[in-house]
């Protein structure tokens, strides 16, 4: 919660932008600041609230981590570690959250309670992690499997991202050289071709009747074309559009096993993650529930009570399909082993390298594909506009 404190140091009365989990908290901030605090209230701008909850999103928690783990390992004490980090800090925002954090371990709180109090800045992962460490001492170990779990998963997103590219590209300019075409050079070929009439091919006819069509309503055409953009915007800046999205990509056979494995792999990682922390298995599974789609969630919430009961992980698991026959034996053996964590590790490994020659599969298909269509329907507009020349020329001889 965001509070303004008035305070003085010195002659100087001030307004500070506090966050806390209470009034007594955001004074004790302001005290710990060298301030005198007067009083504190609760922020009731909203657009203020708006900015500072985008302004959280943007907390460098993977750079945290990892700085983090370097003063830990250093020598330095999670306290000393942390007022490190706040005293270089020069963003604002990010210096609030340390400042925080720093006020609530001086009242003697623990590390992950601390996080806790900024759930929009910390997630529940992290905050979980923290805490399963704190019952085994080793928060350098936690840290460390943390940036590795999150390097990973940016490996994955960054291969998305790198193959999509190039389609996206190839679409975009696509588009506009056939826009250019309808927008531009039909209508100009419209006015060579008046008073030809039924003397054109038909499907000249129908593209230089658009063309004409386009000289007469541009504008109310290019209107509507704008209020379809703003319109699609704002659709998908709602999470319900994007739900049904995400739900018909499930429903396209080839995609949405895609979408399984990728779900998978993330859901193995992460619960294998937790487990190498010392995390309860149920307390874990609550934990990566968020990573799921509503579908998988459910069946995780089965196989979670499955194993409440009493049922061994691999047999819950099968019993509701969040594994693949691969992911089912190499779970047994991590189970025989005792080391399921690490087995959970190594079945998103494999999952990833699936995903990965999925991807570089469909690329190498998609893109020669997406190349041939556009040429294709270039071709054909140039085609028609021509073909009364043709037509003419043979005429003529």
């Amino acid at each position: 919660m965001d509070f303004q404190v008035k305070a003085v140091r010195g002659r100087e009365v001030v307004l500070l932008s506090i966050t806390a989990a209470h009034a007594d908290d955001a004074i004790a901030q302001a005290q710990a600041r060298g301030y005198i605090a007067i009083g504190a209230t609760t922020k009731t701008n909203s657009l203020a609230n708006t900015l500072s909850s985008n302004q959280n999103k943007k907390f460098p928690l993977a750079l945290f981590s990892q700085e983090l783990l370097a003063l830990l390992e250093a020598g330095l004490n999670l306290v000393e570690a942390i007022e490190t980090l706040a005293e270089k800090e020069q963003r604002l925002n990010i210096k609030h959250t340390l400042d925080s954090v720093l006020q609530a371990l001086y009242q003697g709180q623990t590390f992950s309670s601390a996080l806790e109090l900024q759930r929009s800045t910390f997630p529940i992962l992290y905050i979980a992690t923290v805490r399963a460490s704190e019952k085994t001492g080793d928060l350098s170990e936690a840290l460390s499997r943390y940036v590795s779990y999150e390097l990973q998963l940016g490996l994955v997103k960054k291969k998305i991202i790198s193959a999509s590219i190039y389609p996206v590209l190839l679409m975009a300019v696509g588009g506009l050289v056939i826009l250019f075409l309808l927008g531009f050079v039909v209508p100009k070929f419209s006015r060579i071709y008046e008073g030809t009439g039924g003397n054109l091919p038909f499907l000249s006819q129908v593209l230089l009747a658009w063309g004409v069509f386009l000289e007469s309503h541009g504008r109310e055409l290019l209107i509507a074309v704008v209020i379809g953009l703003v319109a699609l915007v704002y659709g998908l800046s709602r999470a319900s559009l994007r739900k049904w999205l995400v739900e018909l990509l499930w429903r396209i056979p080839a995609l949405g096993d895609r979408l399984r494995v990728f779900q998978l792999a993330r859901f193995y990682r992460t619960l294998g993650m937790l487990l190498k922390g010392g995390t309860p298995i149920i307390a874990a599974l609550e934990s990566v529930s968020g990573l799921l789609d509503i579908s998988l969630r459910t069946k995780m919430k089965s196989a979670s009570a499955a194993i409440s009961e009493g049922q061994p992980f691999s047999v819950a698991v099968e019993q509701v399909g969040l594994a693949t026959p691969v992911a089912l034996r190499m779970l047994r053996v991590g189970e025989r082993s005792g080391k399921i964590g690490d087995m959970m590790e190594r079945i998103a490994a494999f999952y990833d390298e699936e995903l990965s020659r999925w991807i570089d599969w469909f690329t190498k298909l998609f893109e020669p594909i997406l190349m041939l269509l556009i040429g294709l329907v270039v071709g054909v507009v140039v085609l028609l506009l021509y073909m009364p020349i043709f037509e003419l020329a043979g005429n003529i001889q």
